[in-house]
């Protein structure tokens, strides 16, 4: 949404100044991001989850936002950026400025000055677009390396700019556990699988542009909790022990790293409580292995 959201807004328009606050959100020295001033934007794209503003002369602004940054418009040639001391870096337009903001104590979003379209390779990774892929060419992605389903939809040299929380809904509209291999699957589930992911992006992608558009057809920029990793219609991502909208099942998580990732049992993993490295550990043999008797049931 971003990328509709800043397109009518910045494509142009010149950049006035721009501003970093966080001296570790600018990834480029070479060219400097005070190279952009005086440089109108020819477009708005995307790579992957990285948002591309491409200025005349073929200069390109990457932004990744990662987990927890997020952007925010202030409109008005004399708007001042949103954020306070959340405030990464801006970039002032005669109709606007644009902020990006991040409110984690692990600053990791990022933003890279490129020269030259050629530039732009290193961030390409190879990932097949689902929405526009048949499911021949999805099995044929799916099937380049034996992974479980999970760590497969989020890996981007497969598939392009399928995150944590959608991968969850896209595993659970399908029927899939997440812990299943890509080897496993039968050529039914492939296209189960391939016809959940349109589905799931796709329908997610109307439903936010609906609700961010106006009455005149306008789309508004997104405001603070409007982009985020979890959502009231969301089945299952985010949902840990609420009860699954399709079978009332108790919403069960594993817990990774820093993320975690949500699934039914009912629906997905035929009654089986998958096993979180961490409280596995801790409970060992009492460790929870069946849905009966889990909290909800």
């Amino acid at each position: 949404m971003y990328i509709e959201a800043l397109r009518p807004r910045v494509v142009g328009f010149g950049v006035d100044r721009v501003r970093v606050t966080s001296p570790f959100v600018l990834r480029t020295v070479e060219p400097p991001f005070e190279a952009v001033v005086g440089r109108r934007v020819v477009g708005v794209s995307r790579i992957g989850k990285r948002i591309v503003l491409e200025m005349e002369g073929e200069l390109f602004v990457v932004m990744h936002l990662m987990i927890a940054a997020r952007l925010r418009w202030a409109e008005g040639p004399d708007a001042r950026p949103f954020g306070g001391r959340h405030m990464l870096a801006s970039l002032h337009f005669a109709a606007g400025a644009l902020s990006m903001l991040e409110a984690s104590k692990q600053k990791r979003a990022s933003v890279h000055v490129v020269a030259g379209r050629e530039g732009l390779g290193q961030f390409q990774r190879g990932g097949l677009d689902v929405l526009g892929a048949s499911d021949a060419e999805f099995g044929a992605a799916l099937a380049r390396e034996r992974h479980t389903l999970k760590r497969a939809l989020t890996d981007p040299r497969l598939f392009d700019g399928i995150g944590n929380s959608f991968s969850d809904e896209i595993l659970h509209a399908a029927r899939l556990s997440p812990f299943k291999l890509t080897t496993a699957l039968t050529p039914a589930e492939v296209s189960g699988l391939a016809s959940a992911c349109r589905g799931v992006l796709a329908g997610w992608t109307d439903r936010l542009r609906a609700e961010l558009t106006d009455g005149s057809g306008w789309l508004r920029f997104p405001g603070p909790g409007e982009i985020t990793a979890f959502r009231p219609g969301f089945a299952v991502h985010g949902r840990y022990r609420l009860p699954c909208p399709a079978c009332a099942t108790p919403v069960q998580r594993v817990v990774f790293s820093e993320r975690e990732f949500n699934y039914c049992p009912g629906c997905q993993t035929g009654g089986k409580v998958l096993a979180d490295r961490s409280l596995s550990r801790l409970f060992r043999e009492d460790w929870q292995k069946v849905v009966e008797g889990l909290e909800g049931k």
